[in-house]
């Protein structure tokens, strides 16, 4: 099993930037590739952003492309993601998950080729 806590959320202004974490315990947290989704109220979960196991592939969704930036440190057991330039439109739970996928250097970009979640951290944009 791995456990996911998710923090660094909040309120922020339109233009604004917050930096999220996610700090994995339970298993080797190097073996895990890892993703960043988000839920808004009435919309379906969708990924913001994938990383491989060891940080050489990385996946943006266009939505959030020149703007965000995920990043993991192993050592840390951690995986972040910084957001810049945040628009109301970016309001949403955000949630972090892991699969296994070492050796494999591949961002998984979708749902269900994650096992592993987070319970989420809310992310507010006001206009």
């Amino acid at each position: 099993q791995v456990q996911l806590v998710e923090s660094g959320g909040g309120l922020v202004q339109a233009g604004g930037s917050l930096r999220l974490s996610c700090a994995a315990s339970g298993r080797t947290f190097s073996n895990y590739a890892m993703g960043w989704f988000r839920q808004a109220p009435g919309k379906e979960r969708e990924v913001v952003a994938a990383i491989s196991w060891n940080g050489g592939s990385t996946y943006y969704a266009d939505s959030v492309k020149s703007r965000f930036t995920i990043s993991r440190d192993n050592a840390k057991n951690t995986m972040y993601l910084q957001m810049n330039t945040l628009k109301p439109e970016d309001t949403a739970v955000y949630y972090c998950a892991a699969r296994f996928g070492f050796g494999y250097s591949v961002a998984y970009s979708r749902e269900v080729e994650y096992h592993y979640w987070g319970q989420g951290t809310q992310v507010t944009v006001s206009s």
